[in-house]
C-alpha cells in the first residue's frame, strides 16, 4: 500500500509532505508541498492523514504511480479524488518533481495540488452531451443565429437521408415539403421570438423525395449575456403514428367491407352538406337505398357471394354519383347517398334512374349471375327546412323507401313533408287523447229530446266533451275529426257507452227513467261491435238494454248496407234500438232503408236550420218526414234552434225534436232539474204558444 512505501521513506529520514496538503478543508485553487530529507518531522502522521482522505477507488492506482516515481522517475502527474469531512468529493491534480544527488539518491520531492473539480464536472457534462447527441433517437440540428447548420447527429441522417457533410453550412429549409404555406413558417418564427420555443407537427421531405410527418421542437440558446448563439431542433419521424391514426380513422369512419363511409362519417358529411346548401341556396337530396332480394342471395349462395355482390354494387353506385356526392353503407344491404348542389328536384331524377339501373343490372360473381334491384326513398332538403336535423332527414328517407317497396320495388318514392307533418300532428293528438282517457278528462253532456206536440221529454242524447286542462271545455268538432277511422276512436266510443250506462243506472236510482242515445262510428260498428256491446251491457245488468239507443250515421250505414244490417239485427237481439243519424246527407238510394232495422230517422240539422228560408231544404225535410211515414219509422229533427222551427216541423208532421231552441246540452247533474221544470211549465207553454199562433198544427 502507498502508506507502507511512504512510511519506508520516512523511516530512512527522508523529509515530509507539506502540511497544507492535509488541512481539514482543502483550499480551492493550488496548494504547494515539498519533501526534504533535512526535515523529517511527523512524516508518518502526514502519510496516514493523506491516506484517510484519498478516495478508496484511487488508492491502488496512486500507490502504483508513487512507486514508479520513487523508483524510476523524476516527475509525476496524477489525478485523484479526496474526501472532505463534510462528505464532498474533490478532484485533485498532483504534479510532482523528484530531485536526486549525483549518486542518484533521493534528496527532495516538490509538487503542487490543483483543485480540478469544476473542470472534471464540466468535462463529464460535455461527454454526456456528446453521448446524448450521438445516441439520441431523435434527429438533432444545431444552427447558428442565422439558421446555418453547424452540426447534425446520426439520427438526422437516418431520418432524412442527408449526410452530415451534405448539410453543413446549409439551412434546414432544404427539408421543406411544400405542403405548408409561407404563413405556417412565419408563425413558427414569431413564436420563437415571443416564447423562445416552438413545438408541433410538420411535413418534411427526405433526400429521396418522400414526404413524411415529423414531431418537431425548436429552441433558442443564449449565452450569459443573453445573446442568441444557436438554434437547436429535435425531431422524430412519426409516420408510424400517422399510419396507426389512419387505420383507426378507417375503422371509426369507414365500412370495412366496401370501404364506403359508415353512419358516423355520413352524419358529419350530411351536416356539412346542409351548411353548404343553406349558404349556396341549393337543394340537397338524401337517398335511402335498400336492395330488393339481397336476403335471398345470402340464403341461397352464402355470405361470401353476398359480400362480393355488395362490393360490386357499391362500386357501381359510387361511379354513378358525382364527385362531391357521398355514398355510405349504414348496415346490411342499406345505403344512404347524399346528393349536393342541385338547383331543383328534376336534376336529381336522372341520377335516381341511373342508380336504379346500375343496381338492377346483372352481377357475375364467379360462375354465378345475380340480379337484384333497389327501393329508394328520397328526402329533399332546402335552406328553408331549418327544423330537420340529420338523423330526422335519414329517417324520412327511410320511410319513403318503404313506400317505394309498397309501390312494387325497383323504384323511388319522394317523401312528402306536408303530409308527414299532418301525420305527426295526428300522432301527437292520438297520444294526447289516449292520455286524456287515462286521466278522465272526458265528460258527457246530455241534450234533451222532446215531443213538441205533447210537451213531454222522450230522452236525451249523450254528447262528448273534453275538459282540457289548458284549453278549457272542447266540443266534439275540436277533436273527434282527428281520430275518425283510427283505432283510438273505438276506445273513445266504448268509453261513451260505458259512461252512458253508468249514468242511466244513476238516474234510475233517482227515479228518472229515460232512454239515452249515443253515436256509433263506422269503424267501431264494423270491428267486433256485437261482442263488445254484449260485454259492456253485461257490466250493467241493472240497466235494461232498451234504454240505450245507438245512432248510426247514414253515410256509415250505406257503405256496406247488408253487413251493417246484420250487425244492427244482432244488436237489436240484445235489446237495444237504432236511429239513422244525419239522414239525407248520404245522397244514396232511399230504398236501402228497407234493409236497415232502424226504427228512428234523424233529419240532419243542416236541412232543419235553413228550412224557413230555403225552399229546397224545406222540401228535403218534408220528403224525409213522408219517407219515414211510408216505411213506418219514427222521425226526429235535430237543430231546432227556434220555436218557429218547431211550429214548422209540426206542420210537416214531425213531432219529436231536439236543438238549442229547446235546450243546450248540459252536464248530467243538471238534466233532472231541467226535466222537472219542463214538465211542470215549459211544455205547457209550448202547447199554449202553438194553440195561439198555429191552431192548424194541432189537427
Amino acid at each position: 500500500m502507498i502508506s507502507i512505501n511512504l512510511a519506508f521513506i520516512a523511516a530512512n529520514g527522508m523529509g515530509m509532505w507539506h502540511r497544507n496538503l492535509l488541512t481539514q478543508e482543502y483550499i480551492i485553487g493550488t496548494s504547494l508541498f515539498a519533501f526534504d530529507h533535512m526535515r523529517n518531522e511527523n512524516f508518518a502522521e502526514a502519510v496516514i492523514a493523506w491516506e484517510q482522505h484519498l478516495h478508496p477507488d484511487d488508492r491502488e492506482r496512486g500507490d502504483s504511480e508513487v512507486k514508479a516515481m520513487l523508483h524510476d522517475g523524476k516527475q509525476l502527474e496524477i489525478d485523484f479524488r479526496v474526501h472532505q469531512p463534510s462528505g464532498n468529493i474533490f478532484h485533485i491534480k498532483s504534479m510532482v518533481t523528484v530531485f536526486r544527488n549525483d549518486a542518484g539518491k533521493l534528496i527532495r520531492i516538490d509538487g503542487s495540488n490543483i483543485d480540478i473539480t469544476a473542470l472534471k464536472l464540466s468535462d463529464e457534462k460535455l461527454k454526456l452531451a456528446a453521448s446524448v447527441f450521438t445516441h439520441a433517437r431523435e434527429g438533432i440540428i444545431i444552427t447558428d443565429p442565422l439558421g446555418n447548420i453547424l452540426d447534425v447527429n446520426g439520427m438526422f441522417t437516418a431520418i432524412t437521408g442527408y449526410s452530415r457533410q451534405e448539410v453543413l453550412g446549409k439551412k434546414p429549409s432544404i427539408l421543406k415539403s411544400g405542403m405548408h404555406p409561407p404563413a405556417f413558417y412565419t408563425e413558427i418564427w414569431n413564436m420563437l421570438v415571443e416564447k423562445e420555443h416552438w413545438s408541433g407537427e410538420i411535413w418534411n421531405r427526405r433526400k429521396n423525395g418522400d414526404i413524411y410527418p415529423e414531431a418537431l421542437s425548436i429552441s433558442l440558446v443564449r449565452d450569459n449575456a443573453g445573446i442568441i448563439t444557436h438554434h437547436v431542433a429535435l425531431f422524430s419521424d412519426i409516420s408510424h403514428i400517422k399510419d396507426y391514426q389512419n387505420k383507426l380513422e378507417e375503422m371509426a369512419h369507414f365500412d370495412p367491407l366496401t370501404h364506403l363511409p359508415n353512419r358516423t362519417l355520413l352524419r358529419e358529411r350530411l351536416s356539412s352538406a346542409k351548411r353548404q346548401c343553406r349558404c349556396n341556396k341549393l337543394l340537397l337530396a338524401i337517398l335511402f337505398i335498400d336492395l330488393d332480394g339481397f336476403k335471398a342471395v345470402n340464403d341461397t349462395y352464402g355470405h361470401d357471394i353476398g359480400d362480393e355482390l355488395l362490393i360490386t354494387l357499391s362500386h357501381r353506385m359510387r361511379e354513378t354519383l358525382r364527385e362531391n356526392d357521398t355514398l355510405a353503407r349504414i348496415g346490411g344491404d342499406e345505403f344512404v347517398a347524399v346528393l349536393t348542389g342541385s338547383e331543383n328536384k328534376d336534376n336529381c331524377k336522372s341520377i335516381l334512374e341511373r342508380l336504379l339501373k346500375a343496381i338492377s343490372d346483372p352481377v357475375t360473381v364467379g360462375k354465378v349471375t345475380l340480379k337484384v334491384s333497389a327501393s329508394i326513398g328520397v328526402r329533399f332538403y332546402s335552406q328553408d327546412d331549418t327544423d330537420s336535423d340529420s338523423d330526422l332527414l335519414i329517417r324520412h328517407a327511410d320511410q319513403a323507401m318503404y313506400e317505394a317497396k309498397k309501390a312494387g320495388k325497383n323504384c323511388y318514392f319522394v317523401f312528402d313533408v306536408t303530409k308527414s307533418r299532418l301525420m305527426d300532428t295526428r300522432r301527437v293528438n292520438f297520444d294526447r287523447i289516449r292520455m286524456a282517457l287515462q286521466k278522465d278528462e272526458f265528460v258527457l253532456y246530455y241534450q234533451p229530446k222532446v215531443n213538441f206536440r205533447k210537451g213531454t221529454v222522450i230522452g236525451a242524447e249523450a254528447l262528448i266533451r273534453w275538459q282540457h286542462p289548458d284549453r278549457g271545455l272542447l266540443l266534439p268538432s275540436d277533436f273527434l275529426p282527428l281520430i275518425e277511422n283510427y283505432p283510438i276512436s273505438i276506445e273513445l266510443g266504448e268509453w261513451v257507452i260505458t259512461t252512458t250506462l253508468s249514468q242511466i243506472a244513476a238516474w234510475q236510482a233517482l227515479g228518472l227513467d229515460i232512454p239515452i242515445s249515443v253515436n256509433i262510428g263506422a269503424l267501431q260498428l264494423q270491428h267486433g261491435f256485437v261482442e263488445r256491446l254484449q260485454t259492456l251491457l253485461s257490466a250493467w245488468p241493472q240497466v235494461e238494454p232498451r234504454f240505450l239507443l245507438l245512432e248510426v250515421l247514414e253515410t256509415s250505414a250505406l257503405a256496406d248496407v247488408m253487413q251493417v244490417s246484420k250487425i244492427m239485427h244482432d244488436c237489436i237481439k240484445l235489446g237495444v234500438s237504432f236511429a239513422l243519424d244525419d239522414f239525407g246527407t248520404g245522397y244514396s238510394s232511399l230504398t236501402y232503408l228497407r234493409h236497415l232495422p232502424a226504427n228512428l230517422i234523424k233529419i240532419d240539422r243542416s236541412f232543419v236550420r235553413d228550412m224557413l228560408t230555403d225552399p229546397d231544404d224545406l222540401i228535403m225535410v218534408e220528403s224525409v218526414v213522408g219517407l219515414a211515414k211510408s216505411f213506418k219509422r219514427q222521425v226526429i229533427a235535430e237543430g231546432v234552434d227556434t220555436r218557429a222551427h218547431g211550429v214548422a216541423l209540426l206542420e210537416l208532421g214531425c213531432e219529436m225534436m231536439q236543438g238549442y231552441g229547446i235546450a243546450l246540452a248540459m252536464p248530467a247533474s243538471e238534466l233532472p232539474k231541467w226535466i222537472a221544470n219542463w214538465s211542470s211549465g215549459a211544455g205547457c207553454a209550448v202547447n199554449n204558444l202553438i194553440d195561439k199562433n198555429n191552431k192548424k198544427a194541432l189537427m
